[in-house]
C-alpha cells in the first residue's frame, strides 16, 4: 500500500522518526534532525494532510498512525524511535498503543494522552481569512491573520505553510477543511484499555499548560515506564524556543537507550 507520505531521510544508524505538530511540516523539527543525523538514521515526516504529504479523507489520530505504519512497511522499517511534538506526539502515542512492537521508544514534546478543550478558534479564523478569497502576497496574508491573532510568532509559523500557485496566488499547503472537520477527534484522548510498556520521555515546557500534574495518572496507565523532564522558561514551542536544550534532552534520552541495550546481557549466551 502506497502511503503518499513525504519523508526526508538523513544520516545512518538506528532509525528515529520525527513528527511535527498541527498545521506544521517536517521542517519544524529540522534543528533536531540535524543534531541527530550524525548518529542516527533520521526520518522527518510530513503528517497526512500536512506539508507535501497526501490529504486523507479522515485525518484522525488512528488514521494518521495507520498511514505511518504502512509507510514503515513500504520502507522495510520494522521499528523505530519516535519523537513527536504536540499533534505529532499524539500520533506517535497512538501508533505505540496500536503497534507496540514497531516503536522502540517515544519522546513526546508538550502534549499528554488526554482530551483537550478547543483552543484554536482564533487560528482557524485566521486561516479561513486567508483562504476565503485570493491572496497575492505573504504580507497580505499576514495582515488578514493579524485581525484574528495577536501573537506574531504564531502568524509567522503559520505563514511558513503558505505556497504559491502558478497564477501567483497563495494557498495553505495543509488540508484546512479536513483538519477543521477532524479537529474534535484530534483533541480527543487515545482510547484506553491499551498500554505501551517501552521507554517514554515526556518533555514539558515549564511555562506551558499542556501537561498538567493531574494528567500523570492517565499517562502512567497507558505508558507505565514514562518519565518527565521539564524545560524551564519554555512555552508550547519548546523545540523552537530553546533548541539546544531540547535537542540535548532528546539526544541524551536516545543515547541512554542505546547504551542500555548494549549493556544488556546476551540472552542467547549459555552459562558454562
Amino acid at each position: 500500500m502506497a502511503t503518499d507520505l513525504y519523508v526526508k531521510q538523513a544520516g545512518e544508524g538506528p532509525a528515529v522518526v520525527l513528527l511535527h505538530g498541527l498545521f506544521g511540516a517536517s521542517a519544524n523539527l529540522g534543528a533536531l534532525a540535524r543534531a541527530l543525523q550524525a548518529t542516527y538514521s533520521v526520518f522527518s515526516v510530513d503528517l497526512p494532510g500536512h506539508g507535501r504529504s497526501a490529504w486523507i479523507a479522515n485525518p484522525t489520530l488512528p488514521a494518521m498512525a495507520e498511514r505511518l505504519r504502512h509507510w514503515m512497511d513500504d520502507a522495510s522499517l520494522s521499528r523505530a524511535h519516535f519523537v513527536g511534538h504536540s499533534l505529532g506526539g499524539k500520533v506517535a502515542m497512538e501508533l505505540a498503543l496500536q503497534q507496540p512492537g514497531r516503536v522502540s521508544s517515544l519522546a513526546v514534546a508538550d502534549i499528554a494522552p488526554v482530551a483537550y478543550q478547543a483552543h484554536h478558534n482564533g487560528v482557524f479564523a485566521a486561516l479561513e481569512a486567508v483562504a476565503s478569497r485570493p491572496c497575492t502576497s505573504r504580507e497580505e496574508a499576514g495582515a488578514r491573520m493579524a485581525q484574528h491573532l495577536d501573537e506574531d510568532s504564531v502568524i509567522q509559523f503559520l505563514l511558513s505553510s503558505l505556497q504559491r500557485d502558478a497564477q501567483g496566488y497563495y494557498h495553505w499547503r495543509f488540508d484546512l477543511s479536513g483538519l477543521r472537520a477532524a479537529y474534535p477527534a484530534l483533541l480527543a484522548a487515545p482510547a484506553g484499555g491499551r498500554t505501551y510498556a517501552g521507554p517514554v520521555l515526556f518533555i514539558k515546557g515549564g511555562a506551558s499548560e499542556y501537561i498538567q500534574p493531574q494528567f500523570w495518572p492517565v499517562v502512567q496507565q497507558l505508558f507505565p515506564a514514562a518519565t518527565l523532564e521539564v524545560m524551564p522558561g519554555c512555552g508550547h514551542w519548546l523545540h523552537a524556543e530553546k533548541p539546544v536544550l531540547f535537542n540535548s534532552i532528546v539526544t541524551q534520552f536516545l543515547v541512554s537507550l542505546e547504551q542500555r541495550q548494549s549493556d544488556a546481557p546476551d540472552n542467547n549466551l549459555q552459562e558454562n
